[in-house]
């Protein structure tokens, strides 16, 4: 099912941060991918349904580059398959001595309306990826092909990346700081909680660089914090 565009409109709007805390309030500690850096951090934020690319180590016999020529190859078919609106997730097992794709792929993913690209390895072509529209996040630049250490072999299945278990349909959110995994089925309620985050958070801000004390206030247990925080919402319409 697509994500709903008030959910997707929602996300957008909130940091991966945030979204991390109302995640841990229902457990889940582990969502933040480890290790992902965007390469152009001025972009708007990236939200998605994941889909799913999986690497293993290359077997040189399996592996050659001829298979680059092969209609079938999984890395090509991943790209020119990746729903509109999704993210494609690529599990590189951490190893980014390997590109898990270059700025060719990735710019066929922008044209198909791939909403971003997340590996946990690297990409080669990393200053022409910067350039483009497209959110894209990696461990660190990688100039050989990924031949050399990595094979295609799986597309959108349960994969792990950056220490993140990703499932096909999870949503996927990464701003100037990193990538989030969030459950589908929690989606709607994370960003309704998000966004109520978001606005106690921006009014915290405000008073914290008034000169006010963070006692009481974050958290709000003041019930004087939570009357200002009660005005502040009326006046600014939050």
């Amino acid at each position: 099912m697509a994500l709903d565009p008030d959910v997707r409109k929602k996300l957008s709007a909130v940091s991966t941060a945030t979204l991390c805390t109302a995640l841990f309030k229902r457990g889940l500690r582990n969502q933040f991918i480890q290790d992902v850096r965007p390469l152009n951090p001025d972009l708007p934020t990236m939200v998605g349904e994941a889909f799913t690319l999986r690497y293993i180590p290359a077997r040189e016999d399996l592996n050659p580059i001829t298979v680059f020529q092969q209609r079938d190859h999984p890395q090509r078919v991943a790209v020119d398959t990746c729903p509109e609106g999704a993210v494609l997730m690529i599990d590189s097992r951490k190893d980014p001595r390997a590109a898990s794709a270059g700025s060719i792929l990735v710019s066929r993913l922008m044209k198909r309306g791939a909403a971003g690209v997340v590996t946990d390895g690297g990409f080669r072509d990393s200053p022409e990826i910067a350039r483009l529209s497209i959110p894209a996040y990696h461990n660190r630049p990688s100039a050989p092909t990924n031949l050399t250490l990595h094979q295609a072999l799986d597309i959108n299945v349960p994969i792990g990346c950056g220490d993140v278990a990703v499932f096909p349909g999870d949503i996927i959110v990464g701003d100037a700081e990193g990538v989030v995994v969030i459950p589908a089925h929690l989606a709607q309620e994370i960003a309704a909680e998000a966004v109520e985050m978001t606005a106690y958070e921006d009014f915290v801000t405000e008073q914290v660089l008034a000169g006010r004390s963070i006692i009481g206030l974050y958290p709000a247990t003041d019930e004087q914090a939570r009357n200002d925080f009660a005005a502040w919402r009326q006046a600014h319409r939050r």
